[in-house]
């Protein structure tokens, strides 16, 4: 299964620059500043974090630099996710998005799920920066306007200019109970100063993040978080899940077990048979090409000297639900590497931990991808099931 947008959600998004040209124009004599202000920004997210203020959109070439580079890319990861993930929203729900910026999950719904633009749903969005909120305010109804359809949007949008601290979460709900609670790129901007040592600072910002997002939601709802494919992400969202399912709320995707999280390397001394993680070397994370994105968006990302050839993320989706697993569902997690005999192989997550699917080249390169479920059987010999060598893993063969 290759995880490419539909040809409908494609055109959308190669019309998304136009529509982010459209609605905010650069005047001529600041445009040639557009590439190097992405990479300062790019750069404030990353390596100079430390000298970024909480309210780095609030400056108008940061702004500026987010609504025409990140807001497009991180619409098109979105919309890649979008499909995979069972929302079933429904009329009149409520929907709470923490940290919402210009609207990035808004919009992506939108364009990735046009099934549900004709159903009532109520969005709470909250963020700390009011020039983001009131981008986003714009940017959405912009694009309510580029679609051609006789069937007004039905969604109401609240904007709520609030900061939140995962140090003290707040207990008191200032809204209705939300059916689906998301926090999309945002836990990132706080635990990202821990040091990558402080393994319980990590875990306990993680309890603090589900205890917040806890807090919005109503009986049974859904729990969306989406973070940087980067190790420590990785950690906080597997943390995330402990701390969830401590609280009786069960992962849904990308987990295909209700098992505790095979990553965290702290729990291999309490279960047993289990095949425990190396999290040095990997985490849960998932990897896309980008030759489907918009030519005018590579061409942009180059002139900011940040060529963009993959989108990388974790996240987790959690939530009531009466699932059932089965042992031999594995969610792939890395590309394809080749193995010896002509083999080739990409590793992937089970109930049973570290999994090596292996296969055929075209079986293993090309109908399996980062983020799907392969199905087979654990390869065997003797009476005992066959481990890689290199890495410890299960093997399956599909």
């Amino acid at each position: 299964m290759k995880h490419e947008l539909a040809p409908d959600k494609r055109i959308n998004i190669d019309n998304i620059l136009i529509l982010i040209e459209k609605t905010f124009p650069i005047p001529e004599r600041f445009r040639s500043k557009l590439p190097s202000d992405i990479g300062e920004l790019s750069r404030l997210l990353t390596n100079k974090r430390g000298s970024r203020s909480l309210s780095y959109l609030s400056r108008p070439n940061f702004l500026s630099a987010y609504l025409h580079y990140f807001l497009p890319w991180n619409l098109y990861r979105l919309c890649l996710l979008m499909p995979v993930i069972d929302l079933r929203l429904n009329s009149g729900d409520v929907i709470t998005d923490i940290g919402c910026g210009p609207f990035t999950f808004v919009s992506a719904l939108w364009i990735s799920r046009p099934e549900l633009r004709g159903v009532s749903l109520e969005f709470n969005c909250v963020d700390r920066c009011g020039p983001a909120l009131d981008a986003g305010k714009k940017f959405f109804a912009s694009l309510c306007e580029s679609e051609k359809s006789d069937t007004p949007c039905a969604w109401k949008i609240n904007t709520f200019k609030e900061d939140f601290d995962l140090r003290q979460p707040k207990t008191q709900r200032k809204r209705k109970p939300a059916a689906l609670v998301c926090a999309i790129n945002i836990f990132n901007e706080i635990y990202e100063n821990l040091s990558h040592n402080d393994i319980e600072g990590l875990q306990k910002m993680s309890a603090n993040a589900a205890k917040l997002m806890q807090n919005e939601a109503a009986k049974n709802a859904s729990f969306l978080t989406v973070e940087p494919g980067v190790p420590q992400s990785g950690k906080f969202i597997s943390f995330l899940r402990n701390a969830f399912l401590e609280s009786g709320i069960n992962p849904l995707s990308p987990c295909t077990h209700f098992e505790s999280c095979p990553f965290l390397k702290t729990n291999a001394k309490v279960i047993k048979g289990r095949n425990w993680i190396d999290t040095k070397k990997r985490w849960c994370h998932f990897n896309f090409e980008t030759s489907n994105a918009p030519k005018k968006l590579h061409t942009l990302s180059k002139a900011a000297k940040l060529p963009k050839e993959r989108l990388v993320f974790s996240y987790l989706f959690s939530g009531s639900s009466n699932l059932q697993f089965k042992k031999d569902e594995v969610r792939v997690i890395s590309d394809a590497f080749p193995l010896p005999e002509n083999r080739f192989g990409r590793y992937g997550c089970s109930s049973q931990g570290l999994v090596l699917v292996t296969g055929d080249r075209s079986r293993v390169e090309d109908d399996i991808q980062s983020l799907s479920i392969a199905k087979g059987y654990f390869a065997s010999e003797g009476s005992g099931e066959l481990r890689d060598k290199k890495s410890g893993a299960l093997i399956i063969d599909v």
